[in-house]
């Protein structure tokens, strides 16, 4: 289990991916879990890649994550007489719930909570931003607008309303029908799409509850505005970079980015960065300059996790993509000023005994020549608040459930490994001090900080803090 970086990698599985030594090569190359999306195969082939992912984490013998993707609601048009129309710029155009097939004049909307929510002055985008349209008159089952930003529009396509919160659960009937079957199969998290706004997880979790952790995306304005109630009723967040560059000037998504990984790093939450990474990785066995400093950027930035799309999903070099990733978040983390920066830019602690004890370790981390960070926890809270730390030494968490340990695979320079309960500090010392060599995070000689909570089996009870050497 050897940690050589403390970034995380999350794939996506899809159709580039042919059985479990596909899954095992990525494993090997840096992966750390692996991304079902929703939107696209049957639920077959989500399955089968279950499976597979599975039977790799046996052979392996330690956790992968997987993390379903649900697709949410896709806001689109109706369709054309032609198949498709030319919008000019400053002509007239009306939105309407009509459903015969529109033409250069009008077309379907078929969705009356947009109707409902925009008023005169608002602006609507087609076709992932291509065309912008604004808002002139509002009627009870039409939109009149204006052509801001013309163009071809053809049929069924997408429909973004940045300036308005829709009266829209995130979960469609699909959506529901998928996350029961992904509850069932075992997923770990679940990634939430179309979040607006804090509510939208608390319906959410009434329907998944204890079964799996919940990943809000966020790439909706609304959701921007709200990112610290959202982060706090979430488990993890996804900046999902690719709609949410849709509905924002795009000049504005890295601010956005940063705005976002800061404040998940306040709250102790993890964060995905996600969506486009290595895009020319489909197709080319080398990426970008820019690419490489995309991905830089959110490693130093402190994300928790990056994430690799079509990538690996559709792409022609899935294993070079993730291999490549590696190679960068490596090559970040090794800098002579990577820790600095994270240091200075280390969250407010807040006044509990645990984070007391997550930032005395961070310090003894930088004093000492600390080899690993051994935390015994059973919910994962502890080794997450130990990972908001951003500390220089590798996190090796032990966890009697494997659904903790499966967690965690999504957490900053957190390692877990599935222990039987234990139940005194000293046996948790001699357990730790024996998987730090097992693992090879540390050899005889080292320096091990060891943390753990008594009573044992009472979360959010970490106390105890020990310095010991490893014989």
């Amino acid at each position: 289990m050897t940690p050589d970086k403390k970034v995380k990698i999350l794939a996506t599985l899809g159709p580039a991916i042919h059985g479990i030594d596909d899954i095992r090569q990525l494993v090997e190359a840096g992966v750390n879990l692996f991304r079902l999306n929703f939107s696209h195969g049957e639920h077959a082939d989500h399955a089968q890649r279950y499976q597979w992912v599975r039977e790799v984490e046996r052979q392996l013998g330690h956790p992968i994550g997987i993390l379903m993707d649900l697709q949410g609601p896709k806001l689109r048009v109706g369709r054309f007489a032609e198949g498709k129309v030319h919008l000019a710029r400053g002509q007239a155009f009306r939105l309407d719930l009509d459903g015969t097939p529109g033409d250069a004049r009008r077309a379907n909307l078929p969705h009356p909570e947009i109707i409902a929510a925009l008023q005169p002055g608002m602006s609507l985008l087609l076709d992932d931003g291509r065309l912008r349209l604004r808002v002139v008159a509002k009627h009870a089952d039409a939109i009149d607008t204006e052509v801001v930003v013309g163009g071809e529009l053809s049929d069924r396509k997408g429909v973004n309303v940045p300036e308005a919160v829709l009266d829209l659960s995130p979960l469609t009937e699909k959506d529901r029908r998928d996350l029961a079957f992904g509850l069932e199969l075992g997923v770990d998290w679940v990634a939430l799409s179309f979040v607006q706004r804090a509510q939208d997880i608390l319906e959410a979790r009434e329907l998944i509850g204890e079964r799996a952790f919940i990943m809000a995306k966020i790439e909706k304005p609304s959701a921007v505005q709200q990112i610290e109630d959202i982060a706090r009723l979430a488990d993890a967040i996804m900046v999902a970079r690719g709609d949410l560059g849709v509905e924002v000037p795009a000049e504005n998504v890295p601010r956005i980015q940063k705005q976002i990984v800061r404040t998940c790093r306040q709250l102790g939450r993890p964060v995905v960065v996600a969506t486009q990474m290595l895009e020319s990785m489909r197709f080319s066995p080398a990426p970008t300059r820019a690419e490489v400093t995309d991905v830089a950027n959110a490693v130093a930035e402190g994300a928790d996790a990056v994430m690799l799309s079509a990538e690996t999903a559709s792409g022609d070099y899935p294993l070079e993509a993730v291999s490549m990733m590696s190679k960068i978040i490596r090559q970040v983390e090794s800098g002579p000023d990577f820790q600095a920066q994270l240091d200075a830019n280390r969250p407010q602690a807040e006044a509990t005994v645990s984070d007391a004890i997550s930032c005395a370790i961070r310090r003894i981390s930088g004093i000492l020549p600390v080899a690993v960070l051994v935390n015994y926890t059973e919910s994962g809270s502890s080794s997450l608040r130990a990972s908001r730390e951003r500390p220089s030494a590798p996190i090796l968490s032990l966890t009697p459930y494997l659904r903790t340990a499966r967690r965690l695979t999504v957490a900053w320079g957190v390692y877990s490994v599935v222990n039987p309960r234990l139940n005194e500090m000293d046996e948790v010392c001699r357990n730790a001090l024996e998987l730090a060599k097992s693992e090879h995070m540390a050899q005889p000689g080292d320096t091990v900080v060891i943390t753990a909570g008594v009573p044992f089996g009472q979360p959010g009870t970490t106390n105890n803090l020990r310095i010991e050497r490893v014989g």
